[in-house]
């Protein structure tokens, strides 16, 4: 690779960072020393943390609606250098970032049917992605490793601001930069069309948690690679059109990935593939619960979700009955309705209601 074109890539690496770290104070202003923005990047990067931070703002209570909340500047010192911009011609084939859940997995199988030439991209893997890949037969993955300065956690546990970050933002940035290093023309995501639906509202703006997921962010940041990174790298996402049930309901179709995959960011951290206790276990057990038997579904999650009596605000967040549905990545209001009517009406059919379809039923007909 050209090497302004490496040293651009890596100061992205880094400009992507900034939300990470910057979080911990909400400085006023950032400035750029490593590098130089143009007066139309520095406006979108200004934007990809306004939009990409707002679940933060909403939990932190940040007033970031004042002109005069952020400014991205660059050292007065540094003088505008030429764009590194790779022009590198890659080969038609496809890296798929790999989270380890059930949208990724989706898009890996269905690129493979279409006899595409495939790989897959990993950051930090973990148990479960690393079983997801065993089942899929990739040998060979593309690995990267990030960590964070010890400094940052410290100062979190100081009590210093912490919260929720666009991580699939970096994850464009490096799955670009991966695609180019590794000769790979597409970086294939598998963000859906649910994505685009956000969480709340506050301060009269969108809170979305999937906002780096979303078909808004998702068309910024071709225009943003296309101009500023490489001419020839594409990232998109195969599964745009599609709606979170639609996904599981494709998912069902391999089961050879059911004692591998997960979606339960709790368990991740813990150890467990599902903590069977957050928003997210609920939601994709509802997703799965009317395409699958309730044996199949116990060896996937190891109990029956909708008999957690402790879920209910969360069931009543996911169905628009709540103070705001669940700050994860679940589906639409629409959705989740759909889910919990179809799965209603399956256990209804069997003669046998768990307690949330129970609830879920008692709101549909009072209303409260």
């Amino acid at each position: 690779m050209d090497e302004k074109a490496l040293n651009n890539f890596v100061f992205h690496l880094g400009m992507m960072e900034i939300p990470t770290y910057w979080k911990a104070t909400c400085s006023p202003e950032i400035v750029i020393r490593a590098g130089f923005l143009t007066k139309a990047q520095t406006e979108w990067w200004k934007g990809l943390i306004l939009k990409g931070m707002s679940q933060f703002f909403y939990e932190n209570k940040i007033d970031f609606t004042s002109d005069d909340f952020l400014s991205v500047l660059n050292n007065p010192s540094v003088e505008a250098p030429p764009l590194g911009i790779s022009s590198m011609e890659l080969k038609d084939r496809y890296l798929i970032p790999m989270g380890g859940g059930k949208d990724s997995i989706v898009t890996l199988e269905k690129i493979k049917e279409r006899g595409e030439s495939i790989n897959c991209f990993l950051l930090n893997p973990g148990k479960t992605q690393k079983k997801v890949l065993n089942a899929a037969g990739i040998k060979n993955p593309v690995v990267a490793e990030r960590s964070i300065d010890p400094l940052l956690l410290k100062l979190n546990r100081e009590g210093y601001l912490n919260g929720h970050t666009p991580f699939t933002a970096v994850l464009h940035f490096l799955g670009v930069f991966c695609g180019v290093l590794f000769d790979y023309k597409n970086i294939a995501f598998s963000n859906e069309k649910s994505a685009d639906e956000g969480n709340a509202v506050y301060l009269g703006k969108e809170v979305n948690h999937q906002y780096a997921k979303s078909s808004e962010f998702e068309k910024e940041f071709k225009d943003y690679c296309r101009k500023y990174l490489t001419k020839n790298a594409r990232s998109f996402s195969f599964l745009r059109k599609y709606t979170e049930l639609q996904i599981s309901r494709t998912f069902v179709d391999y089961p050879k990935y059911f004692p591998a995959f997960s979606s339960c960011n709790v368990g991740l951290k813990t150890g467990e593939r599902w903590c069977g206790n957050c928003p997210k276990c609920l939601f994709v057990y509802a997703s799965l619960y009317p395409y699958l038997d309730k044996k199949e579904l116990m060896k996937i999650f190891g109990k029956d979700i909708f008999e957690n009596k402790k879920l209910l605000p969360v069931m009543k967040g996911l169905i628009g009955r709540g103070k705001h549905k669940p700050l994860e990545c679940v589906g639409t209001y629409k959705e989740s309705c759909s889910a919990f009517d179809m799965g209603l009406a399956k256990a209804t059919k069997k003669g046998e209601i768990p307690y949330l379809l129970k609830k879920y039923h008692e709101i549909k007909r009072t209303g409260k």
